[in-house]
């Protein structure tokens, strides 16, 4: 069913390093020798991994685990958006490992950003669920492995908004019903969803296009009560009262609503009008000074044992089948994380747009008064 859905669509160790990915160039930017580099083998390494990735994407004990098996350190890097990623690869940042989501994957491979994996370096990619394979953004898996996946919706704090609200859009964008939360709505700090999120609701496919649309969708985002434009503590910001309604990903608001004292006060919502399902990808910059080691931590992390361990920390779904066995049945059995039949019908992936990719940051700095 989800490859159906995507084809009709399209924390830290003592040895990790978290930078800001806005920050400037790392120490690192030299010039990557990963297009000349030779064949890996499995579990090679050649070098300490430089990873480019989501924050808290990644259980910190994988991490070290890899790190004490390998004799490597991991430097890990942050970043809040696909297009905050590719500004720094397009501009010579030199990464061994990055995480984009699907639709920023066909565009990385189109402009050449992308090494062609060397499957016989990963025998664990065998373990994905034959679902994740041959999806249109990489129909060959030939430069990417799917990490993990899940849906983007709304965080509510059910104090505020009430228990008999609708799961809609108009949670984070009608101007009156925003006008009444104490704090008002966070949104992300990404042009794609936010501004897909208010095409959605307005009736339109989050890839369209047309300029009369994504007009409309920044005016509809400048008229709600936004507090912050946020792509990382968006879930703290809404346990905490700062805002009554934030917009993110699923797994993020689970884990945090976990976290505190009253968990049922919270909920997360995949709007009516439809929403993001996205699949992030493990993938290896052209320009990578260290590929193998890039390699032999792909296939640790598509080993089961370590593909459940990273879902059971995250709280999103996993791609890889063997490790089903081991994921926490309170997840699998979860229907906001493994989202069922009626769920998948509201859901879209994002597109590469082409040309158009541009527009969407237009239209969401205007929306933000830019």
């Amino acid at each position: 069913m989800l490859a159906v859905t995507l084809a009709a669509c399209n924390g830290s160790s003592a040895d990790t390093t978290a930078v800001d990915g806005d920050d400037t160039a790392p120490e690192q930017e030299t010039e990557g020798t990963g297009a000349e580099a030779a064949a890996c083998s499995v579990d090679q390494v050649d070098g300490d991994l430089n990873f480019y990735n989501w924050s808290e994407y990644i259980d910190p004990e994988l991490i070290t685990a890899f790190e004490e098996q390998y004799d490597v350190d991991v430097i890990e890097t942050f970043y809040d958006s696909n297009e905050t990623m590719l500004a720094q690869i397009q501009a010579g940042v030199v990464y061994d490992l990055i995480v984009p989501s699907d639709y920023m994957v066909a565009i990385m491979i189109d402009e050449g950003l992308l090494m062609p994996l060397q499957k016989e370096a990963i025998p664990n990619v065998s373990n994905l669920d034959e679902d994740f394979t041959g999806l249109p953004y990489d129909p060959d898996n030939a430069y990417s492995v799917p990490y993990q996946w899940g849906t983007t919706g709304l965080g509510v704090n059910l104090s505020v908004v009430g228990e008999d609200y609708t799961p809609s859009w108009a949670l984070a964008f009608d101007p009156e019903a925003t006008a009444a939360y104490p704090g008002g709505v966070s949104l992300l700090n990404d042009p794609r969803e936010t501004i897909g999120a208010a095409l959605k609701y307005l009736g339109y496919s989050l890839n369209e296009t047309s300029e009369d649309a994504l007009q409309e969708a920044a005016d509809l985002i400048a008229a709600a009560n936004i507090t912050t434009f946020d792509s990382d503590q968006y879930p703290d910001n809404l346990v905490n009262g700062e805002v009554a309604v934030s917009h993110g990903y699923s797994g993020n608001f689970f884990t945090t609503f976990a976290g505190t004292d009253d968990p049922d006060n919270w909920a997360y919502v995949v709007p009516q009008e439809g929403a993001t399902l996205w699949t992030d990808n493990l993938v290896v910059p052209a320009a990578a000074d260290h590929p193998c080691t890039a390699h032999t931590f792909i296939n640790f992390l598509l080993d089961a044992e370590n593909g459940a361990q990273l879902t059971n920390w995250t709280y999103y779904a996993s791609p890889n089948a063997a490790a089903e066995e081991f994921i926490l049945p309170e997840i699998l059995e979860d229907p906001a994380i493994y989202p069922d039949e009626e769920t998948f019908a509201l859901l879209e992936a994002i597109e590469d747009t082409g040309d158009s990719e541009i527009l969407f940051t237009d239209y969401f700095n205007i929306a933000r008064g830019g």
